[in-house]
């Protein structure tokens, strides 16, 4: 399987509170959620939908876990999805594949399907990969997608940029960091200006000798 990830950001990279920020996501004194919420037109809805269906598994970080799994795995929408796997395509497909939740302090998951990694999860996450099929999807998750890059282990990066810069929040990417060349793979805007963009990533970038 290749890794890939998915996350909604801003303009100036925030990730944190696309939706409705539970009291974990208004961590640091974070008030500006719901960024997110109504701002996709229906062609873009309809991307992460058919992203979400292709998915062979999931991996998750804690928190983003924890905020997925009570919603989407709720016994009422599981049920649901089961019975009727076109209606919410993405419940369905949460629902019906594998969990991988990289945590050391979970210890008793309640969604149905998944599996907590809390030794070597580098060794874990290639082990994973390895494996045949599609896609292992990440979405969300900034902590684990940043350890996954400086890992070398994600194979392609989807980021839904919503046109807002928010000025306060967690950013998917740190102010100091690892650096990555991207090959630009697809690039897409819809109808309200959310842009689509597609990397994989490349190794080092090249930089010019100074002058």
């Amino acid at each position: 399987m290749k890794l890939t990830t998915m996350t909604q950001v801003t303009v100036d990279g925030v990730m944190q509170g696309n939706g409705h920020a539970t009291e974990e996501e208004r961590r640091n004194g974070f008030e500006r959620d719901g960024w997110a919420m109504g701002v996709f037109d229906d062609a873009t809805f309809m991307y992460i939908s058919r992203t979400y269906q292709r998915a062979d598994a999931f991996l998750f970080g804690r928190r983003t876990y924890e905020v997925f799994a009570p919603y989407w795995g709720a016994e009422e929408r599981a049920r649901a999805a089961a019975e009727d796997p076109d209606g919410d395509q993405i419940a369905a497909a949460l629902n019906a594949r594998p969990k991988y939740v990289a945590s050391t302090t979970l210890t008793d998951p309640k969604w149905a399907g998944t599996t907590v990694l809390s030794g070597d999860l580098a060794a874990a996450v290639r082990e994973l990969k390895a494996r045949p099929g599609g896609e292992l999807q990440v979405h969300g998750s900034g902590v684990l997608v940043r350890w996954l890059l400086a890992h070398d282990l994600v194979d392609e990066i989807t980021l839904l940029v919503v046109p807002v810069v928010l000025g306060q929040g967690a950013r998917l990417f740190p102010a100091e960091g690892p650096d990555t060349a991207l090959d630009l793979v697809d690039l897409r805007a819809d109808s309200k200006g959310v842009a689509i963009q597609v990397y994989r990533p490349a190794g080092r970038p090249k930089y010019a000798p100074a002058r």
